[in-house]
């Protein structure tokens, strides 16, 4: 129990061991102003929010063994009686002078629910009506410890109910506590706890001890320990250890008389401050010893000394003087300090996910909607350089490479014979069975229309004229002569695009990738913090499941596309007669290289925009004049004939198809894929409505779903109402200082 502020007697020299109802101890004086007052009954107001729990407000805390004579020294400062019984709790006194007759108010006030869970604001109950007979005060602390220790049952029953204990308890000892507000003539403005008193062993000891912890380790927080003249006291080695320096302990003597004859010395040491010394000192309320009872005089009598330090009158004004300083030091520093808690309370509160709405079916089309939403842009693209298309691009570049460099390597010379000279090495460059197909300056038509390290790029093993030549009579039946069949070509094309699919794949895959990873960044972000109901794992599941099909319908796709290139055709005549010629041109150059050596380097060297060689310039001014137009590239057609001139045409063939061919593939297949895969995955809203009907929240059942799918981890839940909750006794205790000092 714990009181917050307590009626004090003025009988310093009763005789009994306890204050007697009637027998009250006063304190009034003019001293006590009504500026200090107002300032004791604000710190009353703020503990009755139960703000205590998150700022450091004074008080005065007194602890004791159950044998220290504790409750007999709140019984003198307060004037009741109290109930003496194990499992007791704390109680809060705050007694205040006003011109009035005496009367009390009896409360439970509840700082925690039935679960030990911290209240938002502290929740005070009126215990009865007011009681203006001291002698029953009494009864109604005992029946209200009976309400605190037994949470479950309503406080009615033990208000109305016998005076007598229950056959079980529920709990032994509480963090919620009894108020008592005394007001009278003759009590003292003063505040004080009453901590349940602390025991040597048992299975409670160390549960006590939290709950005095609690209290005594606040640095605002005044110690006022009782040690009976008669034992050693656990309450004062524990308040030493929270309090070293003994600059807000108080120490009081009780139980003076059961001090032997003879050994008074040692124990006004304490009193006169030179054994455990305290800055505020030692005091003793209780007065006679066996001696002095003889003699008929008082403690204070046979020690005028120390008179000072004797009676409750000189502690109770101590303890007065003491916390209405301590409250005027605080009070600025409260406001501060409120105003930080609440700041940093809101910014915890903002950093939690956003609590569930009540229409539970309307948040989570908006969180569809907002997936979606996003979902939308991202494939579409963001200027962001680590944007989707932006990651994709590399792919695009890496599979345009490979499908380019499966261009025939086609060797316009016969395959050097071993120990001969290298023809390769001199016409490319590259010693013989160099997969490059071309190295020659007469490839410059290609290097106009592809990037630089496109052109001449093949990773193809090399195809020289003969075979190719071979292979051409080998495929001829009944054609008439000079005629070569275009199964020929159509073979080369055909192991040409075999090699396409592969590549296709990879690139469908690293997309796929690149894709499932953004989709599964999204429905984190979305619904990363529904995992408790189930909502991020049941979306996570339907998106890859719309994923999957879209990428089954892209392969699908893909291979159609593919089946289209294995039959050569194309609209594109014009382009693919110019490649044709310029190829053949370029394999005849390379094919009379050797004998025709200054010739091609003439050719191939040749600029109309510089200065030229004479017999290039003489030649097609030449034709010129018998009005044929060429250009020097076109000269190598002038050659003679060569018998591997049907091979030659061939391979232009296939090389021009090629081109044609892989420029349009490495374009539709990208197409292909964004279109079915990329785009395709928010086209029309069907992954939308795919997640609606997946999730079955529009069904008989649906809002109950909804609801499911929202719930929150309890951690969440809990961080959450702990911080409301704080937030609400924040808020109260602000008010409650604005509306004192505006």
């Amino acid at each position: 129990m714990s009181l917050e502020s307590s009626e004090t007697s003025d009988t310093s020299g009763s005789s009994s061991s306890a204050a007697t109802p009637g027998g009250t101890v006063g304190l009034s004086d003019a001293r006590y102003s009504s500026a200090r007052r107002k300032m004791l009954d604000l710190i009353n107001r703020l503990h009755a929010t139960g703000v205590q729990a998150d700022v450091d407000l004074p008080l005065i805390s007194v602890i004791g063994s159950q044998s220290a004579g504790k409750s007999s020294l709140i019984e003198f400062i307060s004037g009741i009686k109290l109930p003496r019984a194990s499992g007791t709790c704390t109680r809060e006194v705050s007694a205040v002078i006003i011109d009035d007759p005496w009367h009390c108010i009896v409360s439970l006030r509840f700082t925690a629910d039935e679960r030990g869970q911290t209240l938002g604001q502290a929740r005070n109950e009126q215990f009865g009506g007011i009681i203006k007979d001291k002698s029953h005060v009494e009864e109604r602390i005992r029946r209200a410890q009976r309400a605190i220790l037994n949470p479950s049952t309503p406080s009615t029953q033990f208000l109305e109910g016998p005076d007598e204990d229950p056959a079980f308890r529920e709990i032994m000892f509480s963090s919620n506590c009894i108020s008592l507000q005394i007001s009278g003539r003759d009590v003292a403005d003063l505040s004080f706890c009453d901590l349940p008193g602390m025991i040597a062993s048992g299975t409670d000891k160390k549960i006590i001890e939290n709950l005095v912890v609690s209290y005594i380790d606040r640095p605002s927080c005044i110690i006022l320990v009782a040690v009976a003249c008669e034992c050693q006291c656990p309450g004062f080695d524990l308040a030493q250890k929270y309090d070293p320096d003994g600059k807000r302990t108080i120490g009081v003597l009780t139980k003076p008389d059961r001090i032997p004859a003879g050994e008074e010395e040692s124990w006004l040491r304490f009193i006169r401050n030179d054994f455990k010394t305290l800055e505020n000192g030692w005091f003793s309320v209780k007065q006679p010893d066996t001696i002095a009872l003889q003699k008929g005089i008082t403690w204070e009598e046979a020690h005028y000394a120390y008179q000072q330090r004797l009676g409750t009158v000189n502690l109770t004004e101590r303890l007065s003087s003491l916390l209405s300083s301590l409250i005027a030091k605080r009070l600025p520093e409260l406001q501060d300090e409120l105003q930080k808690l609440i700041q940093k309370t809101e910014e915890n509160l903002y950093l939690l996910p956003k609590a569930p709405s009540q229409d539970a079916f309307t948040e989570i089309v908006h969180l569809l909607a907002g997936f979606a939403r996003d979902l939308a842009i991202c494939l579409e693209g963001t200027p962001n350089e680590d944007g989707l298309l932006q990651q994709i691009r590399s792919h695009h570049a890496a599979f345009k490479r490979a499908i380019r460099s499966t261009a025939p390597g086609f060797r316009a010379t016969l395959p050097p014979v071993p120990g001969t000279t290298d023809f390769a090495k001199i016409l490319y460059g590259k010693k013989t069975g160099d997969s490059s197909e071309e190295r020659s300056k007469s490839l410059a038509f290609l290097a106009n229309e592809e990037d630089k390290e496109m052109v001449g790029l093949s990773d193809q093993r090399p195809i020289y004229i003969d075979e190719v030549m071979q292979r051409a009579n080998q495929a001829i039946t009944r054609e008439l002569p000079d005629h070569y069949p275009f199964i020929v070509a159509n073979e080369y094309i055909a192991s040409i695009i075999n090699k396409w699919q592969f590549p296709a794949e990879k690139l469908y895959q690293a997309v796929y990738q690149c894709l499932l990873q953004r989709v599964k960044a999204l429905t984190e972000k979305h619904f990363g913090k529904f995992s408790q109901g189930g909502l991020h794992s049941h979306v996570s599941l339907l998106v890859a499941d719309y994923l999957k099909n879209c990428g089954e319908e892209t392969r699908y796709g893909i291979s159609w596309l593919l089946n289209l290139e294995r039959r050569p055709r194309t609209l594109n005549d014009h382009y693919y007669t110019d490649y044709r010629d310029k190829f053949l041109a370029h394999y005849k150059g390379c094919r009379h290289a050797n004998t025709h050596d200054s010739l091609i380097q003439s050719l191939t060297a040749y600029d109309s925009g510089a200065l030229s060689s004479k017999s290039t310039t003489k030649i097609l001014s030449g034709l010129k004049e018998i009005n044929i137009s060429a250009k020097a590239t076109d000269l190598p057609k002038l050659l003679p004939s060569d018998p591997y001139e049907p091979a030659l045409h061939i391979m232009a063939t296939v090389r021009a198809y090629f081109q044609v061919a892989y420029k349009r593939f490495v374009d539709n297949i990208p197409n292909a894929i964004d279109h079915e895969l990329v785009l395709g995955l928010a086209r029309d809203r069907g992954l939308e409505s795919a997640l609606l009907q997946g999730l079955g929240i529009t069904g008989a059942d649906g809002y109950e779903r909804c609801k499911d799918f929202l719930r929150e981890p309890p951690q969440v839940v809990a961080r959450r109402e702990e911080l409301q909750k704080r937030l609400e006794r924040l808020d109260s205790a602000k008010r409650e200082l604005m509306e004192t000092w505006m």
